[in-house]
């Protein structure tokens, strides 16, 4: 396996960065018959010009060009929390269809997150509260797909790093607990890699940990906020921003796209 490119450090994210030079993750040998999942958070469509847009991020959405696509930050952050995107239009225009969110609730999602999945069938949703001092949720969805069923889970991690590292354990038992393979992916609010990361609580099970792709701020990419990890680690064959001139203004974040191999030998036993 290796980084194209860049090395995951800061320094040379900034390297990259003024190069503009995006980095990616590529594992060789990927197959030519892959799912692709992509993780966005949208800043509550507001864009990096201060303009409240949800069209933009409809057609960024579209762009990706991803059958299963998870979302942060898809509601109104006080009040209602309505949800902000045309969820029925962008399913006319992509086919992604979203999950179903809570019962009672006006927002598209479970804390902000939402799952747009094509051409699978849902078996279960589960809406998790995470702990930590920040009101943080994720989404636990198992799909049928192509005849392999696996679990995704969505999820918008804390800002403090106490709050991360005790999410990211919450998340591990859910994973644990499903006995089959496995994408956890978000924003997960960690840029470290190593003993310093608050998801170091994720190993072994999950990887690759040091796929660590710079996609805040969405101008000028280098931190690596979005994360996107599977398990097993070789589901994952490759991860990369969505870097276009619309996905850099509609939102501080870029999106992020990985292919992930889901053949049926992949499933675990």
């Amino acid at each position: 396996m290796n980084i194209e490119q860049r090395p995951r450090t800061l320094p040379k994210s900034l390297v990259a960065a003024l190069q503009k030079t995006p980095m990616r993750y590529a594992k060789a040998g990927t197959p030519s018959a892959s799912t692709t999942v992509a993780s966005y958070n949208v800043h509550k469509c507001v864009g990096v010009d201060n303009v409240f847009d949800p069209e933009r991020v409809a057609t960024v959405i579209s762009e990706i060009d991803a059958d299963i696509v998870a979302l942060q930050e898809a509601d109104e952050r006080f009040g209602r929390r309505a949800g902000l995107l045309d969820l029925h239009r962008l399913q006319r225009d992509t086919n992604l269809v979203p999950v179903e969110p809570p019962r009672h609730s006006t927002g598209h999602g479970w804390h902000g997150n939402v799952l747009l999945v094509r051409e699978g069938a849902i078996r279960r949703v589960e809406h998790l509260k995470l702990p930590g001092v920040e009101p943080r949720g994720a989404l636990v969805v198992d799909i049928e797909r192509k005849g392999v069923e696996f679990r995704v889970i969505a999820a918008h991690l804390g800002l403090l790093r106490h709050s991360r590292a005790l999410q990211a354990a919450h998340l591990l038992e859910h994973a644990v607990a499903g006995n089959r393979p496995t994408i956890l992916l978000g924003d997960l609010n960690e840029w470290r890699v190593g003993r310093r990361s608050s998801l170091e609580t994720l190993l072994p099970d999950f990887g690759p940990i040091e796929a660590a792709i710079p996609s805040f701020p969405s101008r000028f990419p280098l931190l690596a906020l979005d994360r996107i990890l599977a398990s097993p680690h070789d589901l994952i064959t490759s991860i990369e921003t969505h870097d276009t001139p619309t996905a850099r203004m509609a939102s501080d974040h870029l999106p992020l796209k990985a292919r992930v191999d889901l053949a049926p030998s992949q499933q675990m036993v």
